[in-house]
């Protein structure tokens, strides 16, 4: 088991395929993009599986997701997914994507064995898609949602990011249009995680707000906490179900004391946090000839380490240097 000293286990897997993406979200990373890791410090899919099959085999991780970056510009990625599809015992397989490509490939990876999917889309407004994306793509997300459910890949989650003076006048209109289609929508607060560095308290948009915001249009019913369990988001019955919103406040009301999740990067890095400024090296342990044993119990020690929250709140604090898009969802 991936166990901690406040008593937490990692049973939930992230794992990013790739740093690169087809977007340039504003509150992600500049517009010229980053520079991209070089394809040899990239994990191998056979690399990428090795570490999943011991995940899932020997340190009870329950459930993987894929992510990036964009995982859809990852190559490998039907095969990863089928690969890790036979594992014994089988993980819950799900991706998070922006969808841009997904309406080309929903059939192939249901089909290799992915259970669902979450699709990143902040804004119903195709300008202003463009403003928050700096690309024309708002037409290729919904086509890749629209494909997703009709592949399976369901229940189908939305997770959207309110930028104050740009879309946070949207959140009803993104519930409503949620509540239509079937779709579970998750509001994320920003979080401190751009290549920038450009985050600030002041302009985030609170869960508070959101709320506010939701319950002009919708009366909300908060879920019992015991339903939650170790979810992210919280949640509340809209207009007494059964559609639900969630809200993933990472920021004002963080989810530490509950977090089941180990992290691992395109280039074979363990962290133990999203917030960490440390990371355990795999790829190199691997790439040395390390045993399954070996790499399991460097993975152990990297989540033994884990502290008790993010401490966000903490004057102390400081930003990752890695952005979130190097870190993976």
């Amino acid at each position: 088991m991936l166990l901690d000293t406040f008593g937490r286990q990692a049973v939930d897997l992230r794992v990013s395929l790739t740093d690169r993406c087809n977007l340039r979200c504003t509150y992600c990373m500049p517009e010229q993009g980053l520079q991209w890791l070089a394809k040899p410090e990239l994990l191998t899919d056979e690399e990428i599986v090795r570490l999943v099959g011991l995940a899932v085999r020997d340190l009870g991780v329950r459930e993987v997701r894929f992510t990036g970056g964009e995982p859809l510009l990852r190559p490998g990625l039907v095969a990863i997914v089928a690969a890790c599809a036979e594992l014994d015992p089988r993980p819950e397989l799900s991706l998070t994507t922006n969808a841009v490509g997904l309406a080309r490939t929903a059939e192939a990876l249901r089909a290799a064995g992915l259970d669902r999917v979450n699709v990143s889309l902040d804004t119903l407004d195709p300008e202003t898609f463009h403003t928050m994306t700096r690309r024309h793509r708002h037409q290729d997300v919904l086509a890749g949602l629209a494909a997703a459910e009709a592949a399976g890949l369901v229940p189908v989650k939305l997770n959207a990011v309110l930028m104050r003076g740009i879309n946070d006048h949207e959140a009803p209109d993104l519930l409503a249009w949620c509540l239509e289609r079937g779709y579970q929508l998750r509001f994320i607060e920003q979080m401190p995680l751009d290549a920038q560095h450009g985050w600030t308290r002041t302009d985030m948009v609170t869960a508070e707000e959101i709320l506010e915001r939701l319950a002009a249009r919708f009366t909300l019913t908060p879920e019992p906490s015991a339903v939650r369990g170790a979810a992210p988001a919280e949640r509340w019955l809209v207009d007494g179900g059964p559609g639900t919103v969630g809200v993933i406040a990472s920021v004002t009301r963080p989810f530490c004391r509950a977090c089941d999740r180990t992290r691992l990067t395109a280039d074979g890095q363990v962290r133990n946090c999203l917030f960490a400024t440390g990371e355990t090296d795999l790829r190199t342990a691997l790439r040395s000839g390390a045993s399954d044993q070996e790499l399991g119990a460097l993975w152990r020690a990297a989540m033994w380490g884990k502290k008790a929250g993010a401490g966000i709140d903490d004057p102390e604090f400081h930003q990752p240097d890695r952005p979130m898009s190097a870190i993976g969802g």
